[in-house]
């Protein structure tokens, strides 16, 4: 019987095809009750533990990024806008760049990239997607003086950028006041929420273990 050797491209090309179908298959799923963040974290843990972290780093409340993911993606790691058609039928691209968690645009994401070094960082990945969204606040917070808790402004920033903030953009758009209200009641909601349930996420292995 004659064995038939594969090339080396061809075993790197299997290699590659099956890490990323080993990765699709491992895809962190939304959490089922989006309507209350201690399900959410009760639900994805590390979730809690690297926005816990995003938020010490740049100075923000939990509840605002969790709100603003709500709002851009469901909590779907590979989120996108949806198909553009012409006549209906023919495809011709999608309304923007943006993609995943955050729903951050390429040119967003390349500068927060360059800005923090962080260049193996994906925005499929929830903990660089809330980092991401933490990089904006803050750069809203210098660039705009936003305070970092005031979810509404800081989401119409999120939307329009920083220059078309300063410029009004969002005062002809009824539809994204009303959006960024939807965000701000939802971040005040989700933080009272947490002050009921914080501790059991801050508790170790050993503590959840004798004390549930």
């Amino acid at each position: 019987m004659q064995i038939v050797q594969k090339s080396p491209k061809k075993n790197k090309l299997f290699i590659l095809i099956g890490i990323s179908l080993l990765l699709s298959g491992c895809a962190t799923p939304p959490p089922q009750d989006t309507s209350n963040i201690c399900e959410i974290f009760r639900e994805h843990r590390s979730w809690y533990h690297a926005t816990a972290k995003a938020s010490e780093k740049w100075g923000m409340p939990i509840a605002v990024p969790i709100s603003f993911m709500y709002q851009e993606s469901s909590f779907r790691h590979n989120a996108k806008p949806p198909m553009r058609y012409f006549l209906g039928f023919i495809p011709y691209g999608r309304g923007s760049s943006a993609y995943g968690y955050s729903q951050a645009q390429t040119p967003a994401w390349n500068d927060y990239v360059k800005d923090t070094n962080r260049y193996f960082a994906s925005r499929s990945n929830f903990a660089d997607a809330v980092d991401f969204i933490g990089w904006y606040i803050d750069k809203t917070h210098q660039v705009n003086k936003i305070a970092k808790h005031d979810a509404y402004r800081l989401y119409l920033n999120y939307h329009e950028g920083w220059g078309g903030y300063r410029r009004g953009t969002y005062r002809n758009k009824g539809w994204l006041q009303t959006t960024a209200r939807r965000v701000n009641d939802r971040a005040k909601m989700y933080e009272q929420q947490l002050k009921g349930c914080e501790k059991e996420f801050k508790r170790g292995w050993l503590g959840r273990l004798f004390l549930g």
